[in-house]
């Protein structure tokens, strides 16, 4: 079953039991404060044993030398201390993970010979929170390894300056709870999470001080919305519009603007997909979950600035009252789009949205994140999200706090030549442009419903789920986004 793991910081952890983890370096594979766990003066050997050297990510697993204090002494090469990058400490505390076993309670052994900082010590805090990240809600049977494994383990770091630690850890705790969030959301069964429930689940951000609306079927005909609501026809499920707002900043402050596709499931509709693969679908809402993730991530923390998240839930059926291919929608911008293919139906949902959004909250920016295209996916793999902007700025942003968290984008191109083949003979555009540049044509329709406003669209068909693991994922969610996006926020927006 899934790891309860508290995390504390302390300038002297007591050792009695338990698992011990120290860091290695390659000037000093055997840091002092291991040493300080062998009285016996064996440890030295059983490491040259291993083969342990030190090297950057390398681990050592050795039965405690008579009379340490500890039942099982581990460690984790760190290379060049000196010169890692919060990433890279975040990977180390994820190989952690990996030591655990059946231990109840791990210390962490950070010297001032290993050069750990305040922020290097949180980071390694926050990999290993990600690394133990695990979804088996609906396992009524344990696994072997389950029913060996700790279900609550304590860990404690123990540094110089713990109190430093601690605070450094408040931000990081914000994040790790943000990205849980998001990879929940995309792991839970469509049958358990459809657009109301979603909707529901955006509300308890209010406990965290965030203004949650939610805009019913009835309010969005209202206000237009056919191309969002045409979506969800073939649904017994009603769709729902989430406005999430948080006021971190001052008053007369622009907010910043994210917006998420959430199809709880997609099936194509009339243009349904084929069977083998299928259930993956239940993740085509990954781009709200992002932003949901990050409304709670960025509430958590106490961002200082104002953000609107916006999520437009539907659910994608074929039924006799769902949309046709051929079908023509007026969006609540009041451009017409021709249904060519109701599998193209993320961008129908985010037009609505960004329109709703530029509309009634005139951003300073709006950044949208959707499992929009597999074409994305051909062009990318599972490494990089596609990146379509129409701001300079904005996208070199992007790409920099892809950068530090390694949740990296690559920016393809948008051009009048592309937007040429969304034209339609019988609407102002039509919703998808064929079989060539599958995920550029999709960027450029979402183009026209953003004005001048700068703007960002983030296709994460790639990397939100069944994305490769990692030293911090080892989840078929991986909660992307989050932690890209508050970097976005903490590096660009905040005084």
């Amino acid at each position: 079953m899934s790891m309860s793991i508290e995390i504390s910081f302390s300038k002297t952890a007591k050792v009695s039991g338990g698992l011990v983890v120290a860091l290695g370096s390659l000037a000093e594979p055997v840091s002092a404060s291991a040493r300080s766990m062998d009285p016996a003066g064996q440890l030295d050997k059983a490491v040259k044993v291993a083969g342990f050297t030190g090297k950057l990510f390398s681990t050592a697993d050795i039965i405690a030398p008579v009379d340490a204090p500890a039942d099982r002494i581990a460690l984790v090469g760190a290379g060049e201390p000196g010169k890692l990058t919060a990433h890279e400490w975040m990977r180390i505390g994820g190989k952690m993970v990996a030591l655990i076993r059946k231990a109840e309670k791990m210390v962490v052994l950070l010297g001032d010979d290993t050069a750990v900082s305040p922020e290097a010590a949180a980071d390694m805090a926050l990999g290993l929170l990600m690394r133990a990240y695990s979804f088996d809600l609906y396992k009524t049977k344990k696994s072997e390894d389950d029913e060996n494994g700790a279900r609550k383990l304590a860990v404690v770091f123990q540094h110089e300056d713990a109190a430093a630690c601690k605070k450094a850890f408040a931000s990081r705790q914000a994040v790790a709870d943000g990205v849980k969030l998001a990879r929940d959301l995309v792991n839970e069964p469509a049958n358990v999470l459809g657009p109301v429930e979603f909707a529901a689940r955006a509300k308890e951000l209010e406990a965290l001080g965030v203004e949650v609306e939610i805009l019913t079927e009835k309010e969005m005909k209202k206000l237009k919305m056919e191309a969002l609501l045409g979506v969800s026809l073939g649904s017994v499920r009603p769709p729902r519009l989430a406005i999430m707002k948080w006021q971190g900043g001052k008053p007369k402050d622009k907010p910043l603007a994210f917006v998420g596709k959430g199809v709880v499931f997609d099936t194509g509709g009339i243009s349904i997909k084929p069977a083998a693969g299928m259930e993956d679908m239940k993740g085509d809402m990954g781009g709200a979950a992002a932003v949901t993730g990050l409304m709670h991530t960025l509430a958590a923390r106490k961002a200082k600035v104002n953000v609107i998240g916006i999520i437009g839930l539907v659910e994608n059926m074929p039924d006799g009252a769902a949309q046709r291919p051929g079908d023509i929608v007026r969006s609540m911008s009041g451009q017409t789009i021709e249904i060519i293919n109701t599998d193209a139906e993320g961008r129908l949902v985010l037009c609505d949205a960004l329109t709703y959004c530029q509309d009634r909250f005139k951003p300073e920016i709006m950044i949208n994140l959707a499992t929009l295209t597999g074409a994305v996916m051909v062009a990318l793999g599972q490494h990089h999200a596609g990146l379509f902007s129409n701001d300079d700025k904005l996208s070199e942003a992007l790409s920099k706090a892809g950068e530090v968290t390694q949740e990296r984008v690559w920016r393809l191109p948008l051009d009048p030549a592309y937007d040429k083949m969304i034209d339609s003979k019988f609407a102002d555009m039509k919703n998808t442009g064929g079989r060539y540049a599958g995920s550029i044509t999709a960027a450029q329709f979402l183009k026209r419903f953003v004005g001048d406003t700068p703007w960002a669209h983030l296709d994460i068909a790639g990397t939100a789920m069944g994305s490769p693991s990692t030293d911090i994922n080892q989840s078929w969610a991986s909660g992307f986004g989050v932690r890209l996006l508050d970097e976005l926020v903490r590096a660009n927006y905040e005084g």
